[in-house]
Parts: structure tokens; sequence; C-alpha cells
């Protein structure tokens, strides 16, 4: 058995175990991936941790930049209460059109918005909204901007808020400081930032398993 395989496996077993997905979920993969998505969205043990995380933080409010199909929205609304809000910006309208389809079927509409354009213009317009501080900021973008994500992520949060960034690993290539890749680049300066930001603290893991060598990062905010 290869190492992919086995992988592969192992996550079809947790999931199936400690994050099953119900018909909404399964919808959202399937109507995504009838609409001509691309097939990277997070697995459902990382929907399931996402959704864990914000229990944890006890979050009343979540912004996601990228929302891709509204899959990983999904995990992280159900963790919010009746009166929560998450907001969650995607750049491609065909994307956003999708998500705000399955957001509803699974009857997360009232709490949930998807915001539409480039999230480095439509951060600004938020922030000039004074919203409440977000607890949890969940990355998931084009990863050449990440350090802006993280730096905004900072000004729309609180102390002791969370921030997670998604595909830090990069198939293992973010270890190269000589890379001319632009993801790996981002990459790179976004946990450069995590590690020297006094208001930061934070980790990254890899993990392997559906979605090949990959991992995260987790910052927490400082006062």
């Amino acid at each position: 058995m290869s190492d992919s395989q086995l992988w592969d496996d192992v996550d079809a077993y947790f999931a199936a175990l400690l994050s099953p997905e119900d018909e909404p979920l399964q919808a959202a993969l399937r109507d995504s991936d009838a609409e001509g998505l691309p097939h990277i969205n997070v697995a459902p043990n990382q929907g399931k941790l996402l959704q864990l995380l914000a229990q944890l933080q006890g979050a009343r409010a979540i912004l996601e930049i990228g929302t891709l199909g509204g899959y990983s929205t999904i995990w992280l609304g159900r963790a919010l209460p009746a009166d929560g809000r998450l907001i969650s910006l995607e750049y491609d309208a065909h994307h956003a059109d999708v998500a705000r389809r399955n957001i509803a079927r699974a009857g997360l509409d009232p709490i949930v918005e998807v915001r539409t354009g480039p999230a480095l213009e439509s951060l600004p317009k938020l922030a000039d909204e004074n919203p409440p501080p977000f607890d949890l900021v969940f990355i998931d973008a084009d990863k050449v901007n990440n350090p802006h994500y993280v730096e905004w992520a900072l000004r729309l949060t609180r102390t002791g808020s969370l921030i997670v960034v998604d595909n830090v690993v990069r198939g293992g290539k973010v270890t190269d400081a000589a890379s001319s890749d632009p993801s790996v680049r981002g990459t790179r300066a976004a946990l450069e930032l995590i590690a020297q930001h006094p208001r930061l603290e934070g980790t990254a893991i890899q993990t392997v398993g559906s979605k090949g060598h990959d991992g995260f990062a987790l910052a927490r905010v400082l006062a």
C-alpha cells in the first residue's frame, strides 16, 4: 500500500467515526463539483477541527477569507450561537453564488454573509464598518497575500482571538528560502510575521491525509 493510500484510508476512518458528513455538507461538495469548483475544500476531519476550535473559543463572530463553495463555512457556522455572525470573503462571483446556495440549504443564511470581491478590497470596507472584534479568523485564500491577510486579521480581532492559516506546508516547499513560487513566498512571509509580531503567539503543524502533505498555522492574538 502506498503512503498516499494509507493517508486516505486513515482520513476516511477518522472522518466516518468522528466527523461524518450530513446531507447539507455532502450536497455542498456535490454542487461545488457540479459547478466546476476546484477540489480544494478542507477535508471533513479538518472541517470538524475548525468547528471545535470555534467552539473552544466560544466564538460569536467569525471571519473567513476564502469561501470557495462554502463547505468550511458550514462547519464554522455551525459552531456559532443563533445570534452569531460569520462573514466570508470570496474573490470569485461564481464561487460565491454556489456558496450562498449551499449555506442557505444548511440553514445558516441568517447568520452567514458571503461578500464578493478581492479580499484586500473587502477588508478595508469591513474595517470601516467598525464591527465587533472577530473571535476567530480562518485564512484560506490566495497564498501570495497571506501576510496581508494576517495583518488585517490582527486589526479585526481582540486579545485572545485565534487566527488559522491553512495550506502552509506547500508539499514541503515551505522550507525553501530561495523559492520563486509566489505561494511559497507568501506563506513564508506570513509564518515569519507570526513568529516576529509582538502581538502574536503561534505554531504550525504539518499534516498528511486526503489532502496530501499539508498543514496549518495557529496564532493567538496577545494584548
